[in-house]
């Protein structure tokens, strides 16, 4: 546990919770250095087998502080902090994932965000890094950049495009409005979208409990790892054959003869 992130554990499921409140959880240097520790802890933790982050208070995370942001304009150039001295988390990391954020993709565990309140920034950015999004109906996000001056910030315009498709990507990444888990309800962004911020965090942790006690850990883990490679390839042909390899590869294990015996005997597999 640090200062700025905050960790509860449950079971299989980590649940990392920005703990900023009393700046709405704006992004530092301090809080990305920490938060890659604590992500690198967990995904190291063969026990953890889902990671939930959501921002404590009623707010995700409002981007970077407003005072960060001034030392920029002040500077002429962006300083992060200190985490730049902090090596990105991931067992499963290509290089073409080895940058800030990105390196989700190489995580083993799957991360769901749970978007309890505003998100807007850095804090956007981030949830478009993790592998499922549940958000409150009534959560104001904004990608936020053109309105300070900015362009597009930590891979937004790669991410948004591939989730909700270019025509809706570019209204959001030009003109920076506010949208909500409401109006954006149908368009691909969210897994869920709960009443209110508890609704949401209440939804990714039953979806990561549920990932937790019925799907073989090594099973997620290999499937996480195809889908983010096969986001980048562009050869269907080695897809199939790469599935085919670590279907095999899996054949031989205990989780498979589990999953197996469990569906012969009809009764939930023990993973």
């Amino acid at each position: 546990m640090t200062e700025t992130v905050l960790v509860t554990i449950d079971g299989a499921v980590a649940t990392v919770s920005l703990n900023r409140p009393h700046r709405h959880n704006a992004w530092t240097g301090r809080m990305h250095a920490e938060y890659k520790s604590t992500m690198s802890t967990l995904d190291t933790n063969l026990d953890i087998r889902a990671i939930v982050v959501t921002g404590a208070g009623n707010t995700f995370c409002v981007g970077g502080d407003s005072e960060a942001l001034a030392g920029h304009a002040d500077r002429g150039g962006y300083d992060p902090g200190e985490s730049v001295n902090v090596t990105n988390p991931g067992s499963n990391l290509a290089p073409e994932f080895d940058h800030d954020l990105a390196w989700h993709y190489g995580l083993r565990v799957p991360v769901i965000a749970a978007i309890n309140g505003a998100c807007a920034g850095i804090g956007l950015a981030l949830t478009l890094f993790c592998d499922l999004r549940f958000i409150s109906a009534n959560a104001k996000c904004t990608t936020a950049a053109p309105k300070l001056g900015l362009p597009a910030e930590y891979g937004m315009s790669w991410t948004l495009p591939r989730i909700i498709g270019v025509t809706r990507a570019t209204d959001l990444l030009l003109s920076g409005r506010i949208f909500t888990g409401e109006e954006t309800r149908d368009w691909g962004l969210w897994n869920g979208v709960a009443a209110d911020g508890a609704g949401a965090v209440a939804m990714a942790q039953q979806w990561a409990q549920s990932l937790a006690t019925s799907a073989g850990p090594n099973a997620v883990a290999t499937t996480k790892a195809q889908i983010y490679r096969d986001l980048i390839r562009h050869d269907v042909g080695a897809s199939v054959d790469e599935s085919i390899a670590l279907i095999n590869d899996a054949t031989q294990t205990a989780e498979y003869r589990e999953g197996v015996a469990a569906l012969r005997e009809k009764r939930p597999p023990q993973f």
